[in-house]
Formats: structure tokens, C-alpha cells, sequence
């Protein structure tokens, strides 16, 4: 008798799970019915290059709730055709920290052949494998040999001209100083060549 009476438990125990599974409306099925729990999928949330302005660019002259440089950029990304600019004159004011890099910071020559060199090529010539395509600018010209160490630091933060900013990707400003301190030794290792004796005709 208790056999039989434990089976019946057990037959409709597992049949009552299929019928609560199956015919009793879940929890998540209740929420669809209710128009005001849709916001979750109406949410205004920043979806990475949906736009040309995300990620949204932080107005010129603001300063970091935690410190740190302030915001010089002039130019607008938001542009139907982005214009990358920013302070010339601010820009070579920028002085290079006394303080050795942070602990973990990558050295110049990593930072560059991962974000520099697809454009500007191993040696700064501007001959890397996108480079050739977009005109890139060499690094071993005696214009960007003249160029302060501040303006080629702003240049990596906030791009110009075609090139894009990279401040955004390079977040480490130990680290943008590496790679100013790589170019100037690109440039170091490739000199300009001897003008001809007599000068130019």
C-alpha cells in the first residue's frame, strides 16, 4: 500500500512539474505584457561607432573629475569630414614629466609598433602597410624633426590633420611620452642626409 501510495506521489509529482513548466506563464513572459518594463530595451545606451560622434568627445578646456591634463583640442571630430586639431600654442608647452614612467608601463617601441606603425612603418617613414594608402606622414622629415616634444605629444593625443587621435587608445600619459621619446630615436638613427657642397642650383 505505501509502495503504491509512494509511486502516485512520485507520477504526480514529476506531472505536476511538466504542467508548472509548461502551462504556468513564467515570470519573464508576465514582464512582456508590461508596456513600462520595455524602457530596459529603449535605454539610450552608447553603442561603440554607432555614430561618428561616439565615443562622444569631451568639450575643449574641461578638466578630469580626477585630475590631471586639461582638455586642449580645437578640433571637431564631429565633423561630416573630421577635422583633428588642437592648441598649437598650448600644445608646445607641454612639458615632459620629471617622474620616471609608472610601474607597468609599456616602453615606447611596444606602444608604437602596436598603434604607430601600421601607418608610419618601423622606421618612421611613413611606409607601413596603411601608410602607404593614406599619405602618412613620415617621423624622419626635418619639419617633424623640428616639431617641439610637447606638439608631437599632442599630435599622439589628439591626432591632426588626417591622423586620428590616439589619446583615447594610448590612455597612459607615461606611455605617450615613450612613444615621443621612440620617434626622436627613430629620427636619431636615421639622419638627414649631407647637403651637396655648394648648396642647390
Amino acid at each position: 500500500m505505501m509502495r503504491k501510495v509512494l509511486l502516485a506521489a512520485v507520477l504526480l509529482g514529476t506531472g505536476g512539474c511538466n504542467w508548472w513548466y509548461n502551462e504556468v506563464p513564467s515570470p519573464d513572459q508576465l514582464m512582456h505584457k508590461v508596456p513600462w518594463f520595455d524602457h530596459m530595451i529603449l535605454s539610450k545606451g552608447v553603442h561603440p561607432y554607432q555614430r561618428t560622434d561616439i565615443p562622444r568627445n569631451v568639450p575643449a578646456g574641461i578638466v578630469p573629475v580626477g585630475g590631471g591634463e586639461r582638455d586642449y583640442r580645437v578640433g571637431d571630430p564631429t565633423a561630416a569630414f573630421p577635422q583633428y586639431g588642437f592648441d598649437t600654442v598650448v600644445a608646445n608647452r607641454q612639458v615632459r614629466p620629471t617622474t620616471p614612467p609608472l610601474p607597468g608601463a609599456r616602453s615606447g617601441k611596444e606602444v608604437y609598433e602596436i598603434y604607430c606603425q601600421t601607418c608610419h612603418g618601423p622606421t618612421g617613414v611613413g611606409d607601413g602597410p596603411v601608410g602607404v594608402y593614406v599619405a602618412a606622414f613620415s617621423l624622419l622629415t626635418p619639419a617633424a624633426r623640428g616639431w617641439s616634444d610637447g606638439y608631437l605629444y599632442s599630435i599622439i593625443r589628439y591626432g591632426r590633420g588626417v591622423m586620428p587621435q590616439y589619446g583615447d587608445k594610448i590612455v597612459r600619459r607615461d606611455e605617450r611620452w615613450a612613444v615621443v621619446d621612440y620617434v626622436r630615436s627613430l629620427q636619431a638613427a636615421s639622419p638627414l642626409p649631407a647637403a651637396p657642397a655648394g648648396g642647390t642650383k
